[in-house]
This record gives C-alpha cells, sequence and structure tokens, in this order.
C-alpha cells in the first residue's frame, strides 16, 4: 500500500506579508490524493501522483506564500480502504480537498463524508455520472468524462455513421449496468436498436462466450461496456476469434490510452472510443506530455491530464480568492473559465459538472503510427454542450 507526501516550496518558510494576508487553514494547501495506483485500474492512479506534482511545481510550490502538500494514498478499488485513507487524511492530516477516488464504490462515499466534514471533492478518476446527479455535492466537481458523457459520445457518433444495432458486452456491476443503461438511452432516441446483452463478472476471465455471442447476433456494434482489464481481455479475445466480420465493429464505451499499450495495435486497432484528451492532439498538448514524460517515462493519459487540470484550477480559485474555505473556493472554481491543456475554454456547472468538448478517436493501425505512443487518430471533436445532461433533467438535491 502506497502512503507518501510530496512537500513543495521551501521548507520552514517565514510568512511572508502576503501569507499573512490571506486566510489559509493550517497555514497550508493539503491535497488528498486518492485512486488505485497497483490493482486493477492502475494506469488511471499511477500518474496522479505526477500530474498533482506539476500541477504544484507551476504555482512554485506555494500559493499566497503558503506550503501545499499532495497526500498521495492507493486505495487498491477497496471500498472500505478508500474510506479510512479519507478519514485519515481528514482527521490526522486536516486536507482541504480530496481528488482521485476509482470507482463509484469509491468515489460516492468519499463525496458524501466530504460534504458531511465540509471538504472539496474533485472526481478526476470516476465515471459515474449520479456523482452530479443524485449522489452531488454542493463542495463536489466532476472533472473526468462520466457514463452520460461517454454515451453521447462514442454512441450518438456511431448512430450517426450509421451503426443501427448494437450488441453489449456488459460488466456485470454499477459501473457496466450504468454505462449501458446510458448508451441505450441515446440509442433508442435515435431510432437505433439493442438487439441483445451478454454479461460477465468484473475481472472476468472468459470471454469467448459473451464475444460468440455478441458476432451471432448480427448486431452493426458490439459495443464493450466495461474498462481496463476486462475490456482489454474482451478484445484480446475477439481478435483470436477473428471478430468482428465484414460491416461488424467493436466499440470501447471507456477505453484509456493503457489498452493499445497492453495488446498492442495489432490487436486493438480499429477500435471506436471517446477520449476527453489525447498527448499528441497538438502542440500544447505535447508539450505539457513532454514534461510528464521526463518525469514518468510515458506521455501521460487523460486522467493524469484531468488531475493536473483540476488541482491546478483549484489553486487559482484560491489564489484569487485569498481563502481555502471551501464554500468560497468552490464558488471561484465555478465562476472563473478552465483554461489549460485539458480544459480549455471548460466552464464549471452549478452541479459541478466539468462542461468541456470531448473528441471520437480510433485506434490505429500500426502502419499509421508516427511515434511511440501515438495510438489515437482523432476523428471528430464532439462540442461540450452535447456532452453533459442538461440541468433541467438533474436530480442533483441542492438545485431543485
Amino acid at each position: 500500500m502506497q502512503r507518501s507526501v510530496i512537500s513543495l516550496g521551501i521548507l520552514g518558510l517565514l510568512a511572508t506579508p502576503l501569507a499573512a494576508q490571506a486566510d489559509i487553514s493550517d497555514g497550508e494547501v493539503r491535497i488528498g490524493l486518492i485512486s488505485d495506483m497497483q490493482s486493477t485500474y492502475r494506469e488511471v492512479g499511477e500518474g496522479a501522483e505526477v500530474a498533482a506534482a506539476m500541477a504544484v511545481e507551476d504555482f512554485g510550490g506555494e500559493v499566497l506564500g503558503n506550503r501545499i502538500r499532495v497526500f498521495s494514498r492507493d486505495h487498491e478499488l477497496d471500498a472500505d480502504l478508500a474510506m479510512e485513507h479519507a478519514r485519515d487524511l481528514h482527521e490526522n492530516h486536516n486536507v482541504d480537498v480530496f481528488v482521485g477516488m476509482v470507482g463509484s464504490n469509491t468515489a460516492i462515499p468519499i463525496q458524501h463524508y466530504a460534504r458531511e466534514h465540509g471538504i472539496i471533492t474533485l472526481h478526476t478518476d470516476s465515471v459515474s455520472s449520479s456523482l452530479t446527479g443524485e449522489h452531488c455535492s454542493p463542495l463536489g466537481a466532476h472533472w473526468m468524462f462520466d457514463t452520460y458523457a461517454l454515451a453521447a459520445g462514442t454512441t450518438a457518433a456511431l448512430l450517426e455513421e450509421g451503426y443501427e444495432s448494437w450488441h453489449f458486452v456488459t460488466a456485470d456491476y454499477s459501473f457496466g449496468e450504468s454505462l449501458q443503461a446510458d448508451s441505450t438511452a441515446v440509442i433508442e432516441a435515435s431510432d437505433g436498436r439493442v438487439v441483445g446483452t451478454s454479461l460477465h463478472p468484473f475481472q472476468g476471465d472468459d470471454f469467448v462466450g459473451p464475444i460468440l455471442e455478441a458476432a451471432a447476433s448480427g448486431a452493426d456494434v458490439i459495443a464493450l461496456a466495461n474498462a481496463g482489464e476486462d475490456q482489454a481481455r474482451a478484445i484480446r479475445t475477439a481478435y483470436e476469434l477473428g471478430i468482428p466480420e465484414g460491416d461488424q465493429i467493436l466499440a470501447g464505451l471507456l477505453t484509456t490510452e493503457a489498452l493499445p499499450e497492453e495488446l498492442g495495435l495489432y490487436v486493438a486497432q480499429g477500435l471506436r472510443l471517446t477520449t476527453a484528451w489525447y498527448w499528441n492532439k497538438d502542440d500544447e498538448n505535447r508539450a505539457w506530455a513532454e514534461r510528464f514524460q521526463e518525469r514518468s517515462g510515458y506521455y501521460g493519459n487523460q486522467f493524469g491530464a484531468s488531475v493536473y487540470s483540476a488541482v491546478t484550477h483549484y489553486l487559482r480559485a484560491i489564489e484569487e480568492t485569498g481563502t481555502d474555505d471551501p464554500e468560497t473556493v468552490m464558488e471561484q472554481m465555478r465562476a472563473m473559465p478552465v483554461d489549460d491543456i485539458y480544459g480549455r475554454g471548460g466552464e464549471l456547472r452549478e452541479d459541478g459538472r466539468l462542461v468541456i468538448d470531448m473528441h471520437l478517436a480510433r485506434i490505429k493501425a500500426p502502419r499509421d503510427t508516427e511515434a511511440a505512443g501515438d495510438y489515437y487518430e482523432i476523428l471528430s471533436t464532439i462540442p461540450a454542450d452535447q456532452t453533459v445532461r442538461p440541468l433541467d433533467e438533474s436530480n442533483c438535491d441542492y438545485l431543485q
């Protein structure tokens, strides 16, 4: 279990006039980073510590003359361990904000705990749309895309291309169910058809049955409502079985950059997906990725970029308001535009949903890649207003 503290800035820094004027609790800004760094979704958490440190470095290790500290914890996809970390970070370290939280079983309880204790939560790792819905918090912000955005991205884009019939291969737990439900709503609203569903257990090891069933359905799209190692095993199985054939395609509803890295482009090529950020999209992203690569050995992914963006925006809000008071900081975060490599032109909505453009992509064939780690071809940009659930459909309690 990983336990570490990143302290950046001058230890023993004497209070400056600026620091004296600022209203910073404990004379420090303390960030609690809780993520999966060694388990199924380790590709989500492994770069989070590096990305948070980069954000802190960009402020010179301090804000308003007060040191910034990052406390890092690995929750190993264990909800009880995640809550244990959250309580420890609050009770023994008095953190001002929680960042990360992979999976709804960790993100939702921590959001409720943080709301009760006046702590901001920045969700950079979870994709549950309920974080800005039934489990929303006036102190919560969802920086990573959610299941609604994924449905509005990959699903809507493929429907527009004429892929009308769908068969889901779905992880049999709340995440998979939510992803399929949001995608099904988009499909049915566009007069498409769901012709079947094949369920598999979380962390399953046999995908032959579900993949064969999906292929035999004759659906235009075999939609993978899973993620991480489950999705990698499903795609590897499909490749070994020679699936898809003809005009049938595979679509990953939540696919990360780690998948082509793990499987190789020969196996993963052609998969359609939605991404919030890609390192090789433009010069600004590439420059950030080079910094990240110097510290980590790889160019980073959308989850690391999300951590960097969320922490940067949070620190900017403290800088603007002169305090780390959670209500004041969150109000300022909503008032300021999000302007960085991840959230260009974005805004934080009143329900806590970050509204940004997303991108439909396809995993490249080996012959098309231009450099190590160059896996995606960006096919189109999905406008921000198409990736979020309308506020008038929200069931967030404090908006009622």
